[in-house]
Parts: structure tokens; C-alpha cells; sequence
């Protein structure tokens, strides 16, 4: 497992976990999402592996959103989000 917490400029803080289990990898991301995020998110996506699981996403900025709706794009599953952020990808694919 692998943990890293990143603070924003409001004090938030998101925590990155991230779990390999054979051919898939899971990171869970818990907290506060923003665009700053991104680089290190998109470094803990590359070493992963082929499958991917974002997990626990619950506040986020629409940077996030059009990013997450890109992963999914792209064969990333998106479990356990808030309900407002389905919506809102569904909505930015629109």
C-alpha cells in the first residue's frame, strides 16, 4: 500500500492510497480533490498497471471532473463517488 497526503491552499487535505492486487490497481482518493492534484495523481496512475480503480472520489473541481470522465474514457473504473459527481461527468461528456 502506498499513502500520500496533499494539502491545498485552504488546508484541506486529500489523501492518496494506493493498493495493487495482481493485475489491478485501486487508489483511493479521499478529501478534497483540486487541480493542483493532478500531478501527482496522473504519476500514481502512470506506475500503475493496466487496470485501474479510482475509488472514494467525493469533492472535486470541474478540472477533476472532465479528468475522471477522461480515465473512464480511457477504461478506469470510478467506484463510490458522490451521486453529484456521476452526474456532473455525465454531464461534461454531453
Amino acid at each position: 500500500m502506498y499513502a500520500r497526503q496533499l494539502s491545498d491552499r485552504s488546508n484541506m487535505t486529500l489523501k492518496i492510497e494506493k493498493y495493487a492486487d495482481g493485475d489491478s490497481t485501486t487508489i483511493r482518493l479521499i478529501g478534497r480533490m483540486q487541480t493542483e492534484h493532478l500531478e501527482e495523481l496522473e504519476k500514481q496512475i502512470r506506475e500503475s498497471g493496466p487496470v485501474l480503480i479510482l475509488d472514494e472520489v467525493t469533492l472535486v473541481d470541474v478540472e477533476i471532473v472532465r479528468f475522471l470522465g477522461t480515465c473512464e474514457a480511457r477504461g478506469a473504473t470510478v467506484l463510490n463517488c458522490s451521486p453529484y459527481i456521476r452526474d456532473w461527468i455525465g454531464k461534461e461528456r454531453d
